[in-house]
Order: structure tokens, then sequence, then C-alpha cells
């Protein structure tokens, strides 16, 4: 597809994504689109950054334009179930903004803040709903919201729902969701877990996958440093220190560690930032504000939380602490070269984590490039053959078996989409299957 308006989507979206200045669909759009368009159940993989929230968003609005009618009290035509607050306010904006032109209503459900307008949100039932898993049950449970309406049903972000350990939420989610329903579900991997959500959730799906992790690392400049821990700090900020850093975030394995960064940034005249589970809202999303206007330069994120980072103009992406999991690595630097542009991915790697980076040269396919010639260099660090750590503590938590540090991650999440050039889809009739279940009512 050349263009959205080839995909036949209505005048009021058309008009929004104009004054959006989108104007060619993403590979996942121009993947998805006509599959929902059909009504058919889908499977998208595809990273951040790809402009997945469009593909399923502008497909459900059309959709609810050709069909319209009054949402139930308590209830919801469409269902969007997102890992984290700041993806689900993401999602809500980027359906609003995409129905500037038209009848519509939405509500957002998420943990972190009162109830009570998110409860009065429901009362007359809105045309979409944008909910995390946790605070959505807990509503329901109250009976201020009621599941046996939606008749499309999107899970985003599922394998990261899956590792922040929500599968029993959301298998309590959907045996209170109608039989007859259009299901999407999307992932930026495909582990195993995956694959038996997927079949146990949709019917006859198609799958489109776009962006394989290998060519997203591929289009990021990597480099490793090989320090002391006690000289993390220092070296960060030589790093950051540099007028090529226009917009930076940098990774920790601990929320505590994520704020002592920021402290220390922020102290040596770098306006940063950190947000994590343990933040407020309010904190988070001054934080957002802040990354997105430019006033704050550094974001210091834990992996979860970085989920809500979506901004294309970051510069940089800074590890100070690897992950243990190699596909952690691949989300964190996919936070830069996004919508065309160059980035730069750059970790510290001390001797404990050494077994870390061997686990993530092995994942992409190639070694991470070795800058050796900088005042911090340990050559005990690059020649470290400790084990690695052994997990640990619960879901996300690491630790050495020794008494060494131990580390854990904390929470938070991505939009979809907001880039110019990005685009979307829409929803039609001639959608039924000899199986009826997941196909959404027409």
């Amino acid at each position: 597809m050349s263009n959205f308006k080839a995909l036949g989507l209505a005048v009021p979206i058309l008009q929004a994504l104009d004054e959006e200045g989108y104007t060619t669909p993403t590979p996942i759009q121009a993947g998805a689109i006509p599959h929902l368009l059909k009504g058919r159940d889908l499977l998208g993989l595809a990273q951040t950054g790809t402009g997945k929230t469009a593909a399923f968003a502008l497909p459900i609005l059309n959709y609810l334009l050709e069909t319209p009618r009054k949402a139930a009290s308590r209830g919801a035509r469409v269902l969007v179930l997102a890992p984290t607050r700041e993806l689900v306010a993401q999602i809500g904006d980027n359906f609003a903004s995409y129905a500037r032109h038209m009848k519509f209503s939405h509500a957002v459900i998420f943990g972190g803040v009162g109830q009570n307008r998110q409860v009065e949100a429901m009362k007359r039932g809105v045309d979409v709903l944008v909910a995390a898993p946790g605070r959505l049950l807990d509503l329901v449970g109250q009976g201020h919201i009621d599941l046996s309406t939606p008749e499309i049903v999107v899970l985003d972000e599922a394998d990261r729902m899956l590792d922040m350990g929500f599968v029993h939420d959301i298998r309590r989610i959907v045996a209170r969701l109608p039989e007859q329903r259009q299901t999407l579900l999307f992932s930026a991997t495909m582990p195993a877990s995956i694959r038996d959500l997927a079949h146990s959730l949709l019917t006859e799906p198609e799958t489109v996958q776009v962006t394989p992790e290998s060519s997203t690392v591929d289009r990021i400049r990597q480099a490793v440093l090989f320090v002391d821990s006690a000289k993390k700090k220092d070296a960060l900020m030589m790093l950051v220190n540099n007028d090529r850093v226009v917009r930076a975030v940098v990774f920790t394995l601990m929320k505590h560690e994520a704020n002592k960064v920021a402290e220390f940034l922020s102290k040596n005249g770098i306006p940063a930032a950190a947000i994590h589970g343990n933040k407020s809202q309010g904190a988070r999303e001054r934080a957002m504000k802040g990354f997105r206007d430019g006033s704050i330069r550094v974001l210091v994120a834990t992996d979860i939380a970085a989920r809500g980072i979506d901004v294309d103009e970051v510069s940089h992406v800074f590890n100070y602490d690897l992950p243990n999991i190699p596909e952690a690595y691949v989300h964190r630097i996919g936070r830069t070269a996004r919508a065309g542009r160059e980035g730069w991915a750059v970790s510290l790697c001390d001797a404990e984590q050494r077994a870390w980076l061997r686990e993530i040269e092995r994942r992409i396919g190639k070694d991470v490039p070795v800058i050796a010639d900088h005042p911090y260099h340990s050559v005990e660090a690059q020649n470290s053959t400790l084990p690695p750590p052994v997990l640990g503590g619960g879901r996300g938590g690491r630790g050495r078996s020794s008494g060494g540090r131990r580390q854990g991650a904390s929470s938070g999440n991505s939009r979809g989409q907001s880039a110019r050039g990005r685009s979307p889809g829409r929803p039609s009739s001639g959608r039924r299957h000899s199986r009826d279940r997941g196909r959404r009512p027409s």
C-alpha cells in the first residue's frame, strides 16, 4: 500500500491521519490491515516503534464507524489490554487522536491512581476501553465493568504481559469475554509461552511478522566499554557529557540504582529523571513530559518501565547495567534509531556481567565492538570468566549465589507509534469463517 487512502478508510480517519502527518503505511500496517478489514484474528510479531498501535487502532475505528451502536452500560465494544499504565495511556491518546473527527468515546483503566474517575467513565459504556489487567479485574470484581460486551479484543505487548506475570489475569479476563469476537495479539517475540497463548485465544489467525529483531539490531551502532563497577558513574558521565547525546535513555537493573544514577547526573549538570515502578503516576508522567519536550535530557529507567518510552528523537541508549536476558537487550536498544534516524547503544560491562554480554552476543549473532581507549578501561572486566549470576529473588530478580549483589527489575512500558509517515487500517463486514469463536458479531 502506497498510501492510506488506498486502504479504503473512512474520510474522518483519513483526515486525522493527514493532520498527524501520516503518509505511507509501515510494514506492520500494510501486512495487518487487510486481514483486520476482513475481521480475521491476527497474530502480529513486531517491535515497538513499527506503527503497530495504528495497525490495530485504525481498522477498529473504521469498524466502529461502519457499525454504529451505543455501548452497553459498564461495557465496551472494544477491549485493548496492555501491560503498563504508560502504554495504556499512550494507546488511549492514539485512539483519541485518530478519532478526532468522529463520534467516539473511550476510557483508560490502570492502577496507581484513584479509581473513581475510571468508574465514572464506564457507567455509560464506551466504544474503546484500554486497560491494564490488574486494575481491570479489580473493577470487574467490584461490578463496575461488564466484560460480556466486547466485539474486538486486542492484547498488545503480550510477551511483556507474560514476563510481568499477567498470564493468569489474562485468562481470567478472557473467560468473561464473549465467545464470538475478533481477537488480535501483538508481541515483539515468539517464545513458546506466546505460541501457547495465541493457540488458546485465536481462531484460524493470520500471522504477520515484520522487522525481525536482528534487523533492528543491525540498524543501531553498538559499543561496549569494560569498566569496574565502582567507576560506572564516572564512565557514564563521560559518555553523556557529549554534544552528540541529544536525548538518551540509561538502563539500570534496580529501581534504587536508577534513582542514584539520575541524581548523580543531575548534580553534575545533566538534566535527568528516573522512571520505574515505585514512582507515582504523576512523577512518571512529569518525567516523560520533560523527556519529550527536551527539558530532561536523560531518562534513567528499569526494563519494564522503559516499555513506555516511545520517543523518536532518542539519540543514545546507555546500558549502565547489562540485562541478564538477551532479548531484553534487543528491547532496550530499540529505543533508539526510530523513524529512520541513526542511533547509538553503548553498554558499560563490569566483571560480574561479562557472562551476560557473551549471551547477548550469541543472541544477536555478532560481537559488540569494544571501545578500550578511555580512562576507565578495565582489563579485569574484559577478561572476566565469572559464571553468570544465579537467578533468584522472584520474577525479574537476579543475584549471585555466593552473596554478590542482587539485582531486580521494576515496572512500567511503549507506545505503538507516533512518528510521521506511520499508518493504520480498517475492519469490514465480510468476516466469517466456519468457526464463529474469535469472530466479532455483525
